[in-house]
């Protein structure tokens, strides 16, 4: 089972959010564990006594985005007090968090996914189901209300996430539109306004 590094100032958390970067940046397969050693200040031979393999840090990496962006999820979830709004958080929860604070370790979750192992990714499929759950029971939310027309919710699910997960090629920072014009627009588009607005 894998367990997800402790969202803290830790040198164990500190390694997980640098391999982040370097996983994403460099990939990988070119990324070593003396490029994450010298990133962090440490010989390569004393990463090992956080972590046994370069593979487990890449699991920890995914593990810490998608554990961090489901938490974010289920409370912004909890305060959503209707099926538009719960859209409305299904959306911006995801491109802060792909945008934002997680973007390294969710771009690795998303684009590196070959590199682990089979034995490794039953314990990240566990933590990528439980956050697809939290939108499907959303999404079948809004189709029952008559907010969204969709046959199939899961593919619906799986055509905003997608569409959501492509902004990480094409979105700029310092852009024209901020994370937060940039979900309310995408909003617009999957969810109508409510008539008189």
């Amino acid at each position: 089972m894998i367990l997800p590094v402790q969202d803290d100032n830790s040198r164990k958390s500190e390694l997980v959010r640098v391999a982040a970067g370097l996983f994403r940046d460099r990939g990988f397969e070119r990324t070593t564990v003396r490029d994450i050693g010298n990133a962090v200040g440490l010989q390569s031979g004393s990463l090992f006594y956080h972590f046994r393999t370069k593979e487990e840090i890449l699991v920890a990496v995914m593990a810490l985005g998608i554990t961090s962006t489901t938490e974010q999820l289920r409370a912004a979830l909890a305060a959503a007090t209707s099926p538009r709004e719960k859209v409305a958080a299904l959306v911006n929860v995801h491109l802060h968090s792909l945008l934002g604070e997680n973007q390294a370790a969710l771009e690795v979750m998303l684009y590196e996914w070959r590199s682990v192992s089979p034995e490794q990714k039953p314990g990240l499929i566990v933590l990528r189901d439980r956050y697809e759950d939290l939108w499907q029971s959303a999404l079948e939310e809004a189709v029952a209300a008559g907010l969204i027309r969709a046959e199939d919710p899961r593919l619906l699910r799986r055509m905003v996430l997608g569409s959501l997960q492509w902004s990480v090629q094409w979105y700029k920072r310092d852009g024209d539109l901020s994370v937060e014009q940039l979900a309310q627009q995408m909003l617009d588009i999957l969810l109508p306004p409510p008539d008189g607005q």
